[in-house]
Parts: structure tokens; C-alpha cells; sequence
């Protein structure tokens, strides 16, 4: 509750990201499937998270790689299809700085990009090669293939699908094979309410709040003062507050009605929906988005923060720290958005935005796979930035080659000039 939560150990997030590869790659079922020679595929996606070891499943099977990740434009997903990125307009993903970056912002970016290569290079790099030659070498040679460098592979990759959505904004330039599908989960048409819900929203002539924390950190964790504070907060309302709180809850006012599940798109999809209070997390916003209802948010925990941060300064949310004044600041955020209606309007346009597409989500992720499929590997899209080296890329071996010729230029002419100089010192000493 002291909202210190925000943290960036990137060594425990590569060895979780490890550790699940192990176990996955351990489990019996993925064992069997991988020593069974008659399995084909046209294409493997895998999740994109800390480490690219699943890129060894595409030289197993001989097919594209396809990568979903579950964020948005940062160089974590980058690098692998177009190269190095820079810092001072592609924060980290874990970062809650949103540009345009200030002076100290760009410097704090700038570290956490050379941190995070340092550690894949030196740390997680070599563990991930290791892991390669102890289970797809052995994999590959029983199959008479030649095992590729692991390098190779990693920068191998077909396509990335995206879960961010462009009405976000602040979207750096990005290749060709790299594609927004956020609000791909979304069902459309939407699912209708249980009856008992849509019976009590269409009621709620003044409006509802829903208010669910997610799953990570559920509100039954809350301290029990600050659920009661939180109680009487929402009694003081005339709008409905619908809660999803996972235990039994006694003695809740009359417009609080709480629910241990509650299915979260058909309620924001309900006219009478004014205001989203949430954890910050990437689909409840996207959903928010989709739907066009403002958000009141209360940041957790890892991209939470850059979330809340990116609504805050696109204008359709608010943000409530996670600390012992929650009740307090709560209050005074919804008194805010309750009485400006830019909140809901913004919200809206957003949405608008978002939906102004050829196609939705959904069918994109679709095409863009089968045309990966297809067109064996897209080989179209990918960046030509990406076929050539770092320092070509920014012109290094250009830049040695001009210091070197000034050098020698430097060198010649100094030496000519002394040469010159010696000649007239003997030319002088002849006359006298």
C-alpha cells in the first residue's frame, strides 16, 4: 500500500522468463511432441517475452516465426526486425515516462537501454544459446538437419503481432512486419449481461461505476478500514458503483452492488457506464478504449504505470495512487470526472479513432498469419535496415573512414612542413 510496486530487476524477469522456457520445454506432452517426426506446421508463434529461445522451434518445424507480444512499439520487440532503437522517444516498457521525454527523462531511458543490453548480452544471451544446443541441436541432428547459429534465428523472425492499439498515440516508426492488434480479444458482437446486471444497469438512470482491480491484486486484498472507507465513499453518490470483489462483503450501502466475477466488456459496453476505476492493466484498457469510457486509475504494479500514464496525458483518465489516502483521493477524482465531461468526451473521440479501421483486430491477426503462411515468411516485409550491420546502420564504418583520412592528411602535412621548415634552416646556415 506505500505504491513502490514499479520495479525494473530485470534479472528476476529474465529468470522468470527462462524458467517458464525450461519447464515448458520439460513437460512431457511438449517432450512428446517434439520427438514425434510426422508433426508439421506452417507456422509457430510464440510469446515474446525476455527471451527469443522459442525461435528454435521454427528451425525444428521449418517454418516462419511469428511473435505475439504483449505490448506495444518499445526496442525490447524491435531489435529483432528493424535494430536498435533510441531511447529518448522509444522508452522501456516498464518505463511510466511518456514523451516527449524531458532532459532527466531521456537520461533515465538512455541507462535503462544500456542496462537491458548489458544484461541480455552477457546474461541472458548465453544461457539462451546454452539452452538451443541442449534441446534443439540434439532435436535437429535426429532429424538430419543442420543446426543454424542461434543468432540467426532470433533475427529471423516473420512478423510481430502487437497487442497495443495506434489510438494510443505516442507510436514510433515501426517495419512493415510489425502489426497493432490490441482489442483482438474483444468479442464482437458483445456478450450480453446476465439478466440480473442488465436489469440493474438499465435502472441506474443516473449512471454506474464499475470498479474491479483486476486479478493479480484483487480488492479483497484492500485493508479492511479502506474497504469501509471506500464504502462510505461510494454511498455518498447517487450513482450506481458496481464492484468486483472476490469475498463476501456485509452491510455494502444500497447503490453498491458487488460481484465476485463480473464480465467486464458487457458492462463498459452498457450506455449507462460512466466511469472505469481500474488496476491500469494493458486489455482493461484497451477495452475502455474500445467501448469509450474514461478511466480512474490505480496503478500496481509493472506496466501499469506507463499505462495510466499514457491516459492520463492522452486526456481520458485520471490517476489515484495506491496508498492509505485511496478513499480520500478517490473521491475527489470521481467529484472531477463526474463533473467534467472532457474525461467521457475524450474517451469517445479515442474510441472512434480506434474503431476507424479497414478491419477489426481480430480478422487482422488472422490475415496477417496466413500471409505469413502464404508468402513463406513475408520476406517483403522486413526492414532492410535489418540485413545490415550496427555500425552500418549508423554510418560507423563512414566515420572511421573519414577520421582515418584526416589523420593521415594530418600527417602528411605536418610532415612536409617540417621537412619545409628543415630546408630553409639549412638553405639560412649556407648563406650566413
Amino acid at each position: 500500500m506505500d505504491n513502490s510496486m514499479q520495479q525494473k530487476d530485470l534479472h528476476l524477469l529474465r529468470r522468470f522468463s527462462l524458467d517458464t522456457a525450461l519447464v515448458t520445454f520439460d513437460n512431457v506432452n511438449v517432450k512428446k511432441l517434439f520427438n514425434d517426426k510426422s508433426q508439421k506446421f506452417d507456422a509457430v508463434i510464440a510469446d515474446l517475452y525476455e527471451t527469443e529461445i522459442y525461435a528454435g522451434l521454427a528451425a525444428l518445424y521449418d517454418c516462419p516465426m511469428i511473435w505475439s507480444y504483449s505490448m506495444g512499439a518499445h526496442y525490447v520487440a524491435l531489435r529483432i526486425i528493424e535494430g536498435p532503437t533510441n531511447p529518448s522517444y522509444v522508452p522501456d516498457y516498464l518505463s511510466s515516462n511518456v514523451p516527449p521525454l524531458t532532459f532527466t527523462q531521456r537520461l533515465e531511458e538512455l541507462w535503462d537501454y544500456i542496462k537491458w543490453t548489458y544484461v541480455k548480452k552477457f546474461y541472458t544471451e548465453p544461457e539462451e544459446e546454452e539452452m538451443y544446443r541442449n534441446i534443439f541441436v540434439p532435436l535437429l541432428t535426429a532429424r538430419g538437419k543442420k543446426s543454424p547459429r542461434y543468432d540467426k534465428l532470433v533475427y529471423n523472425a516473420s512478423l510481430i503481432l502487437a497487442n497495443d492499439i495506434i489510438a494510443a498515440g505516442n507510436v514510433p516508426k515501426v517495419p512493415l512486419n510489425f502489426k497493432f492488434v490490441g482489442g483482438q480479444h474483444i468479442e464482437t458482437p458483445t456478450r450480453p449481461l446476465p439478466e440480473h446486471l442488465q436489469t440493474l444497469m438499465d435502472k441506474s438512470t443516473n449512471g454506474v461505476i464499475y470498479f474491479s482491480l483486476g486479478s493479480t491484486w484483487q480488492s479483497k486484498d484492500i485493508p479492511k478500514q479502506l474497504v469501509d472507507d471506500l464504502l462510505r465513499v461510494f454511498r455518498s453518490l447517487k450513482q450506481t458503483v458496481i464492484w468486483k470483489f472476490e469475498a463476501d462483503l456485509k452491510h455494502t450501502p444500497p447503490n453498491v452492488h458487488i460481484t465476485s466475477w463480473a464480465p467486464q466488456p458487457s458492462i463498459l459496453a452498457h450506455p449507462n457506464c460512466l466511469i472505469f476505476i481500474s488496476h491500469g492493466g494493458l486489455l482493461s484498457f484497451m477495452e475502455a478504449v474500445h467501448y469509450g469510457v474514461p478511466i480512474i486509475g490505480l496503478p500496481i504494479y509493472l506496466d501499469q504505470f506507463v499505462n495510466v500514464n499514457k491516459a492520463v496525458a492522452q486526456g481520458y483518465a485520471l490517476k489515484v495512487d495506491l496508498n492509505m489516502k485511496l478513499p480520500q483521493n478517490l473521491k475527489k477524482a470521481l467529484h472531477v470526472m463526474l463533473k467534467d465531461n472532457s474525461y467521457a468526451n475524450r474517451a469517445k473521440e479515442l474510441s472512434a479513432i480506434h474503431h476507424d479501421a479497414l478491419h477489426p483486430p481480430s480478422a487482422e491477426v488472422v490475415h496477417w498469419v496466413e500471409h505469413v503462411v502464404r508468402t513463406r515468411g513475408a520476406p517483403h516485409l522486413r526492414s532492410p535496415a535489418h540485413c545490415m550491420p550496427w555500425y552500418q546502420r549508423i554510418y560507423l564504418d563512414f566515420i572511421i573512414l573519414i577520421i582515418t583520412t584526416l589523420v593521415v592528411v594530418k600527417i602528411i602535412i605536418t610532415r612536409l612542413l617540417a621537412t619545409t621548415k628543415r630546408g630553409k634552416k639549412n638553405t639560412t646556415k649556407k648563406r650566413n
